[in-house]
């Protein structure tokens, strides 16, 4: 018997980015068909992530140029697939579930898919996210923090980075999006996630995002941070995006948050340290931290649970006192993000076959 085709589609995506695992009760087969009719996913099926000419997907299904190059638009138009528009040609490839079909559903959202999406979060998802955290986001630390930082790497400077990026697309955030429809999302910033590059241009085609200049998109990085949010680029050193993010609405740092050890998942190469000399115990930092990594022990004194801290520094940014510091980790144990994002789709394709 043939397989279905939803059941192809959900093991091609699973080959990709964090993978899309089958759940015992199907809701991923659920999201698929929304989102896909029998059509839309047979295309796909034809497609790899490189993104290719219509002509060149045409010659291989066997079908007329225009039929293919309308459903190939059509398709990218909806955010099931990715285009690539240069010297007034388009080239399609196929997208992750994350990041790719999830995300480019910013602008139309339902709360049915919202549902969907937390269901699945709940039923199979958040593991993938955790196993694949590291090689998909990682966390630099907030910009007030690196002021009395010295040779800071580039691509641990957040604010460099999207004066590196050129074109800086901003985005609502689609994960305070999805929770807000299903009526848990938290009240931080919402337009704070950032594309790059060709990336950037297709959420602007779409009417997903706007373009801005680096101050501008500094200017929100700085307020999302002052709003207690997690800076997470891609992990490539040259990444095509960036996040900022809670510990309410972020898939990975929520996934991260149910684990013992989310520093041992994590790629950051930052702990924050405690002088207890100077502390007060106001708990201030307790109430910043998104990965509970700080408590006040049975003596009074605060205390930075290392297995759970992310190096991210809002903890340092928001005391008083000034009694936290961001430490580098010892060399050892230091980690260098993958140079390109080819590196970083190998990297992820990596820990996927050792799961």
């Amino acid at each position: 018997m043939t397989k279905d085709v939803f059941r192809q589609l959900q093991e091609r995506l699973d080959q990709y980015s964090m993978g899309f695992p089958a759940t015992d009760s199907g809701v991923e087969i659920e999201i698929l068909r929304e989102l896909f009719s029998v059509e839309d996913a047979e295309m796909f099926l034809q497609l790899t992530p490189k993104p290719e000419t219509p002509e060149a997907v045409a010659e291989r299904v066997g079908s007329s140029v225009g039929s293919v190059a309308a459903r190939l638009d059509d398709m990218s138009e909806r955010g099931l697939l990715f285009r690539v528009r240069k010297g007034g040609a388009s080239k399609y490839g196929a997208i992750p579930f994350v990041h790719g079909l999830f995300e480019f559903q910013v602008s139309t959202l339902t709360p049915r898919l919202a549902g969907l999406v937390q269901r699945y979060m709940d039923e199979g998802f958040n593991g993938a996210m955790t196993r694949g955290a590291a090689a998909f986001l990682r966390t630099v630390p907030i910009q007030r923090t690196l002021e009395v930082m010295h040779h800071v790497a580039a691509y641990e400077d957040a604010a460099q980075i999207l004066r590196n990026a050129g074109r800086v697309v901003v985005t609502d955030c689609i994960c305070r999006k999805q929770k807000r429809l299903v009526g848990h999302g938290c009240d931080a910033p919402l337009e704070v996630c950032f594309m790059f590059g060709s990336m950037g241009q297709y959420y602007v085609d779409r009417g997903m995002g706007r373009e801005i200049s680096a101050e501008e998109a500094i200017r929100i990085l700085t307020d999302a941070q002052e709003a207690g949010l997690v800076t997470q680029p891609a992990t490539a050193q040259n990444p095509g995006g960036m996040c900022n993010c809670c510990g309410d609405c972020c898939g990975v740092l929520t996934a991260l948050k149910r684990h013992p050890r989310p520093a041992e998942k994590v790629f950051s190469n930052y702990f924050a340290s405690v002088d207890r000399d100077l502390c007060t115990g106001c708990q201030t930092c307790v109430d910043r931290c998104q990965m509970d990594a700080i408590e006040i022990n049975s003596d009074g004194d605060t205390e930075i649970l290392r297995e759970r801290c992310i190096g991210c520094g809002l903890c340092v940014a928001a005391c008083p006192e000034g009694a936290l510091q961001l430490i580098l980790k010892p060399e050892e144990q230091r980690r260098t993000p993958p140079a390109t994002g080819f590196e970083q789709m190998a990297l992820m394709a990596e820990i996927r076959r050792a799961a």
